[in-house]
């Protein structure tokens, strides 16, 4: 006998991850989809365009986009940067706003909360990092940031505990739209293969050079090759602007390079879920922040000016 039960309405929504850098954006997105989509460093704009992170909770497709960090730009990288993050903000059904609990309502929480008011969807406060702040403090912080902008909702979390995570996804799961889903429902993110490695071996280049990398320091993944014993040929180039960043990055003897690749390398065998060959190469690109070809590759808008 057929199942006659009436299936609930499926749901699908855009939500836009916004902050201030380092305010826990990246692990939060990866937290919510429950895999590993976004790349974490210490080092602050680590993420650099917009990213989906896609969750399934109950009936809702929930597709999040990690965006990079607000903050007032110097550089046209900077304001490339947070243009799109504005960008994504205004595209989204909701917009999640992400406060470093410990750091509060500094100089770039401020100015973001004040730009909220152009933003016309329903937006939602998250506090995170509440494990390492006083009860006290956070009720207080919530109150002001509530003040100073119109939030639907408010929620503390610690992004790297998982701590009131579900909370959050659960809220947004009963007020995105009803619609039909984007993605398949094992989908975790659109973002290629191929960018997905070029950011792992990124990520393993700030970890491992921390304040000597250069900020102006990109990679990208120049070819892929599946092999017939089931392994995968990587060659990726780390483009930097000067001779001196070159042997930065390359390190005495070649140490650094070596220990940025094998650890890409692991972490690139365990999602692919097969034998990884990663070559790294390094190669002076002089004034590549001021290519728009590189700011395209990166999805990012070029500033004119």
């Amino acid at each position: 006998m057929a199942d006659t039960t009436p299936q609930a309405p499926t749901r699908c929504g855009f939500i836009a991850l916004i902050g201030a850098p380092n305010a826990g954006k990246s692990t939060l997105i990866n937290a919510l989809v429950g895999s590993k989509v976004a790349i974490v460093t210490p080092k602050v704009q680590t993420t650099r365009t917009l990213l989906r992170g896609i969750a399934m909770e109950g009936n809702s497709q929930l597709v999040f986009l990690d965006t990079p960090g607000i903050f007032a730009p110097r550089r046209r990288l900077d304001r490339a940067m947070v243009t799109t993050a504005w960008t994504g903000a205004h595209d989204a059904d909701i917009v999640a706003v992400l406060i470093d609990a410990k750091s509060g309502l500094d100089d770039d929480a401020e100015a973001l909360l004040k730009k909220l008011e152009e933003v016309c969807q329903p937006k939602v406060l998250i506090l995170n990092k509440v494990d390492i702040v006083e009860k006290s403090k956070l009720l207080a912080l919530a109150q002001s940031a509530n003040d100073k902008a119109k939030f639907d909702a408010t929620f503390m979390i610690s992004a790297t505990k998982g701590d009131g995570v579900k909370d959050v996804s659960q809220w947004l799961a009963g007020r995105v739209p009803a619609g039909p889903w984007h993605y398949p429902e094992d989908e975790v993110s659109d973002a290629p293969v191929r960018q997905l490695a070029s950011e792992i071996t990124r990520e393993k280049l700030y970890l491992k050079l921390h304040q000597e990398l250069p900020y102006q320091s990109t990679v990208e993944t120049e070819s892929w090759t599946e092999r017939k014993d089931g392994s995968v040929r990587i060659e990726q180039t780390i483009y930097v602007e000067r001779d001196s960043q070159k042997k930065i990055v390359l390190g005495k003897g070649g140490q650094s390079i070596k220990a940025i690749g094998e650890a890409a390398r692991r972490e690139l065998a365990d999602i692919l879920e097969k034998r990884v060959h990663l070559f790294l190469f390094v190669k002076v690109r002089e004034g590549w922040g001021d290519d728009p070809e590189r700011y395209r590759q990166m999805g990012l808008e070029f500033p004119k000016e």
